[in-house]
């Protein structure tokens, strides 16, 4: 499910939907809200006309074999992002892909008040675009081959290896970047061996990734775990990050961990947070 505000942003995700692997049907979601002056109100003709809107933007998806659908949903109360989880369960997606920001014109914000709350509280994948603007101002494809070069912190946790699996099983991932973040160890001996550890645990998962195909390459860094992640995934020009949505540190409350929730906050590229 693809949800718009027919942004800039939004517009491009829908571009981009032709390269995310195993992509079959795509809902294409815009959100109304009720507008907060006493007016004539039309809510059937609003919905008509985003969905003609809708229709539109559906033509940006070149990529064949796709099943579209459009649907356009009014928020009576709440917030969007609470209409854009009800739809993405009610419709069963496997996916929920959307821009960075929106029609917001505070450019210093990193993530949109919808997105956030959609990384915060949802329960499908979420895809995160991000996009490089050129010089002239214009809004760059960073879609292209997003599954290209993809970074994958790694803590050896159950849901971390479930998320490796199934991107092992997306089958079109041009490379894929390891990385463990060593970010404990009093004593130069401990952090010493907790980096032999780790490299020899991600040693034997590159091992494996190899015999079926995938190109791998693994790294091994000490430091903070959001800083290194970022500045791995800008000195690799990584394509994108998948990272899980709570890792080996999880209490099990809330849907979203502090590590994933800053890379996906504050990251300079795409984030496909694997719930």
């Amino acid at each position: 499910m693809i949800p718009t505000d027919f942004s800039d942003y939004s517009k491009k995700v829908i571009e981009c939907v032709g390269d995310i692997p195993g992509v079959r049907e795509v809902v294409l979601l815009n959100v109304l809200t009720r507008p907060t002056v006493d007016e004539f109100w039309d809510p059937m003709a609003e919905i008509k006309a985003a969905e003609e809107l809708l229709m539109k933007l559906k033509t940006s998806i070149k990529a064949p074999g796709i099943k579209v659908r459009v649907k356009a949903e009014f928020m009576m109360e709440g917030e969007v992002s609470g209409v854009i989880q009800r739809v993405a369960e009610d419709e069963k997606v496997s996916l929920v892909a959307m821009g960075a920001r929106g029609k917001s014109r505070i450019k210093s914000v990193l993530l949109g008040s919808v997105s956030r709350n959609v990384l915060r509280f949802g329960d499908a994948n979420l895809l995160i675009m991000r996009y490089k603007t050129v010089e002239s101002g214009d809004m760059k494809k960073y879609c292209e081959r997003v599954f290209a070069r993809v970074l994958f912190p790694m803590d050896f946790s159950q849901p971390a290896e479930m998320a490796l699996s199934f991107l092992k099983g997306l089958g079109r991932i041009g490379e894929l970047v390891l990385l463990n973040v060593v970010s404990k160890g009093e004593t130069e001996g401990e952090i010493e061996t907790n980096v032999a550890s780790a490299t020899m645990k991600l040693d034997d998962i590159a091992r494996e990734l190899i015999k079926v195909g995938i190109k791998v390459t693994s790294k091994v860094a000490m430091g903070h775990p959001v800083e290194t992640i970022h500045s791995l995934a800008e000195k690799e020009d990584v394509s994108l990050i998948a990272i899980i949505s709570q890792g080996s540190m999880a209490t099990g409350k809330g849907r979203i961990g502090s590590i994933a929730y800053d890379v996906a906050n504050s990251a300079s590229r795409p984030v496909l947070i694997l719930r």
